[in-house]
């Protein structure tokens, strides 16, 4: 039969201390003595005790609350990042509010911190979460690479809510934009579309590893009787560069983030649904009625707080060995820009 696991009371019956001291002691508490904290230290890894976070944050609680229902904390971590679309924010909001419902329903609350320029240093936060017993964090979409390797992840349990994080490698929660996009071409291609073009900015693409143009490439590999219409990638949406494009290569319908390019492809004679069609890639994103695609983030929201809080009820904290991601196809949103389906004989 195994040794059974250590525990508080066990070490400190062994070392001759009592189990506050111990406490204290494995949680780098200053009131301890540094020798005796070196000890205690030394004997816990010695018997391979590993310390629960979560657990002793439902004592401190129950404590506090005198009984009451206990109610964990998770820190949603977000970047001041200037260069950020405005139109992102809705998406980091939808995201939140979807880990703050099924956190509510599993016993967490969500707490905001924003890291950045105009927000906290990566040491502050650490020093912040630390004291403040909070466990585990649900790091918001970067729009740029971002970087989080100065907290101490020993700490710490972490879901991306992104395609991939290296700073540390961290599990991650994501739309499923390949399958997806390839699931609304098979759509537009069933309502007689014979010409798509995608309309993309770059950095969008690369922070996805390109997986919406992959699938738009894909698409048109194994579907020669569509013709697509070369991809345009630009730096920042402009009116001047569509309009050539699409003067030039005349794609039946255009799949973009940006719905200004309606009016931009009205402007060059289209008639939308009649002649032309457009599907957004977002339609959180959109700036008047279209089709196109509902990346769910709420259900991503949700989503990763359910694996946050598994790795936390599983005493997990620290980066993974091996990172894994989980994904969420979006949900096909029907809209005024797409003409309907022919009706069934």
């Amino acid at each position: 039969m195994p040794a059974p696991a250590p525990t508080l009371r066990s070490l400190a019956r062994v070392l001759g201390l009592s189990r506050t001291t111990v406490s204290d002691a494995l949680r780098g508490s200053p009131r301890v003595d540094p020798d005796t904290a070196i000890r205690v230290k030394k004997a816990a890894k010695e018997a391979g005790y590993r310390r629960n976070p979560l657990a002793g944050a439902l004592m401190s609680e129950l404590r506090r609350s005198r009984g009451t229902a206990f109610r964990g904390v998770l820190a949603a971590v977000d970047f001041h990042e200037p260069d950020r679309p405005d139109s992102a924010a809705r998406f980091h909001r939808e995201l939140v509010l979807g880990a703050e419902t099924r956190g509510t329903e599993l016993g967490f609350k969500v707490e905001k911190f924003i890291v950045g320029r105009n927000g906290l240093s990566v040491h502050r936060l650490d020093s912040i979460l630390q004291s403040r017993g909070i466990n585990g964090i649900f790091l918001l979409p970067a729009w740029d690479e971002p970087d989080l390797s100065g907290l101490d992840w020993s700490q710490y349990a972490g879901i991306y809510t992104d395609y991939i994080i290296e700073r540390p490698a961290l599990h991650s929660v994501c739309s499923d934009h390949y399958r997806s996009l390839l699931a609304a071409l098979q759509r537009i291609a069933a309502l007689g579309y014979t010409r798509p073009g995608l309309y993309l900015q770059k950095h969008h693409d690369e922070r996805l590893q390109y997986r919406w143009g992959a699938a738009f490439h894909t698409f048109q590999q194994h579907h020669p009787e569509i013709r697509s219409a070369p991809p345009l990638l630009v730096d920042c949406f402009s009116r001047e560069a569509f309009t050539a494009w699409f003067r030039r290569h005349k794609p039946d319908v255009v799949l973009s983030h940006n719905t200004e390019a309606i009016d931009w492809m009205e402007s060059c004679g289209a008639v939308l649904p009649a002649t032309n069609g457009f599907v957004s890639l977002n339609v959180l994103m959109k700036t008047r009625p279209c089709a196109g695609l509902d990346l769910q983030p709420r259900q991503l929201g949700a989503r990763g707080a359910e694996l946050l809080i598994a790795q936390l009820q599983r005493n997990e904290p620290g980066i993974p060995e091996w990172p894994s991601t989980t994904t969420i196809p979006a949900r096909w949103v029907d809209g005024p820009t797409l003409r309907s389906a022919p009706a069934a004989k």
